[in-house]
């Protein structure tokens, strides 16, 4: 079965991969193959399981997209070697398998900015310096360094770490925000001075678009919008998307720290991860893969967050 033009995605029924579909179609690229872990995916897309692609030695695809992945764990209950199974294992098979096809053209791994740093002081760029703390982290890495360093001379291999990504559909810790402005509640947070990086799904779509699609060099690309918020400058947005006033509160952050803790013990929706997250600072430069396209993202970042809250209504 040769696919010599398709696009190969695997992660299509994730929240990015059924946003890619739906891109790329409106592109005009429709030969595209889902790989997944059973036939039983959604939507038109050719499907094969994992099993049926790696045992068809006569399959190829002119682009690999690799969405799949373990995500990263809020709630700390995951194996750590699952992370290493999935994000190192089977991206470590998928590009060999990359590298053996003689009609392939071009790899996109989609990795994170957690492979480089759970924390950033400054700005991010692909130059600083790698040290994951967690699993998650530390398998993404362990994959990219992989990847580069058996990286072919013959064909396109880029590996990208996006920010947090938002649009429709996705469901994080923005849905754990909106629901404090759509109630009308008072946010407890606005103690917390940061400034964060995201990243609009429609953009993140844009650039594997464009690397597929363009002769750009191959490497490591972080990807995210243009401009940082603060998590007040994100109330705000959300209260407007409302037509409300946005209520603002600046509870000690002593205090809210504590009440953090309680709820990792209780499951509560706020815990200390997700008040790190939603509260620290992550300034993610995309000043490469802008540059390497040549072109400015479609979607401006104050757009994209207005497209997703309009969503959460």
């Amino acid at each position: 079965m040769n696919q010599t033009s398709s696009i190969l995605i695997t992660g299509a029924t994730g929240f990015v991969g059924q946003n890619l579909c739906d891109y790329l179609k409106a592109k005009g690229k429709e030969d595209i193959v889902s790989l997944s872990r059973s036939n039983a995916v959604k939507g038109k897309e050719k499907t094969l399981t994992y099993d049926q692609f790696f045992a068809e030695n006569s399959f190829s695809a002119a682009h690999y997209v690799h969405l799949a992945g373990k995500a990263h764990d809020l709630k700390n209950t995951s194996d750590d070697q699952a992370y290493y199974d999935v994000n190192y294992g089977l991206t470590k098979k998928l590009f060999d398998k990359f590298l053996s096809d003689p009609y392939a053209k071009n790899f996109v791994f989609i990795s994170s900015v957690k492979a480089c740093a759970d924390e950033v002081d400054g700005w991010l760029t692909e130059d600083s310096p790698c040290k994951p703390i967690t699993a998650y982290g530390k398998s993404k890495l362990q994959a990219e360094e992989y990847i580069l360093a058996n990286l072919p001379k013959d064909k396109q291999v880029y590996i990208l770490r996006p920010c947090m990504i938002h649009g429709p559909g996705n469901k994080g810790n923005l849905n754990l925000l909106f629901a404090f402005a759509k109630k009308g509640l008072p946010f407890p947070l606005a103690a917390f001075e940061n400034q964060r990086s995201f990243l609009s799904v429609e953009n993140l779509c844009w650039v594997i678009e464009k690397l597929i699609s363009r002769d750009i060099l191959s490497g490591v690309y972080q990807v995210a919008d243009k401009g940082t918020f603060s998590t007040n400058d994100l109330i705000g947005l959300m209260a407007d998307s409302l037509g409300k006033k946005a209520r603002l509160w600046a509870i000690p952050a002593t205090l809210i720290s504590a009440c953090a803790k309680v709820g990792d013990k209780l499951h509560l929706p706020l815990t200390s991860e997700r008040l790190k997250k939603l509260t620290e600072s992550y300034k993610v430069s995309n000043q490469k893969i802008v540059s390497s396209i040549g072109e400015p993202m479609p979607i401006s970042a104050k757009d994209g967050l207005k497209k997703t809250f309009k969503a959460f209504i």
